[in-house]
Parts: structure tokens; sequence; C-alpha cells
């Protein structure tokens, strides 16, 4: 029964749930739906990052977050467990994003894409023990950032077969 008092709502006669089952195109197949693939961001330049997030998405790729810091990156690295981090070498807080992808690499198995104005051989020769997959020269567009991630994940899927 509905009350005049315009705060008090009318009760809905009792109702048990129904449960309603979707049909599953894989039963009865082999097919596997493939796992998520998250990507890390680590970027401190804001509209960059988002960017960067954006065209991933847009590329059907989920991300794993936005990091500013090492710091940052790894604590989502390992909340998270990125296949694959997009990182810039420059980058907020005390490490730059080379101290970042060695320790990706070495305590998490992470490997990693330099999006960077910062090209240099020494810069090169610096991050080696990172084992990055991929350099893209600052300034890029969405386009090669998307197409280096793929790129780089297709490595990774033929390193673990």
């Amino acid at each position: 029964m509905c009350l005049p008092d315009p705060v008090e709502r009318c009760a809905l006669p009792p109702h048990r749930p129904r449960l309603i089952f979707a049909r599953d195109d894989l039963s009865g197949t082999d097919k596997r739906l493939p796992e998520a693939t998250r990507i890390l961001v680590v970027e401190d330049d804001y509209l960059v990052a988002t960017q960067i997030e954006a065209a991933l998405q847009e590329a059907g790729l989920e991300t794993a977050g936005i990091a500013t810091t090492a710091e940052e990156a790894i604590e989502l690295a390992v909340s998270w467990r990125p296949a694959l981090a997009v990182i810039d070498i420059r980058l907020a807080g005390k490490r730059d994003g080379i101290d970042t992808a060695v320790e990706l690499f070495r305590e998490h198995g992470i490997r990693c894409v330099f999006a960077t104005a910062h090209n240099d051989r020494d810069t090169r020769a610096r991050a080696e023990p990172a084992f990055p997959l991929g350099w893209l020269q600052k300034p890029y567009t969405m386009a090669s950032l998307v197409e280096i991630v793929r790129q780089a994940l297709g490595d990774l899927n033929e390193s673990s077969k």
C-alpha cells in the first residue's frame, strides 16, 4: 500500500529472482577465451598518459593503470600483473623509467616498450638490462604506439611457446 507521503515508497510485492543462463558458444569445443592482456602505462605527463591509455583501450587492450613514478609502477605491477609496460624515461620522483623497467623485469618478469624522447646510445646501453621489446621515439602517433605494443605482445607470445 502506498502512503501519501512522497518520501515513502510503495512496497513491491514479494518477488523471487529468476535465474537465466546464457548460451555458452564455446561449449563442446577446445577453444578458450584469451586471458586479458594488461598494459601498464608509466608516464608522468597526464595528457600523454591519458592519450596512451585511451589508444590502448580503443585497440581492445586492457590497461593496468597509469603510474607517474617508479614506486607507483611497481605497486601497480604487483597488483595487476601486466603483460607489458609502456614506459617513458623521464618520470616524476627520484627514479627514472630505466630504473623502473629494470626492476619490473628483474623482480617481476615484466618486459617493456620505451616511449620516450631519450633514445641516444648511452641511454639504450643503460636500458639493456631491462631487455626492452621496443623503442618509440617521441613525438609519436597513437597508431604507432598501438602497433609497437601489438608487436611486443606478439614477441612475448612467441617466446612463451
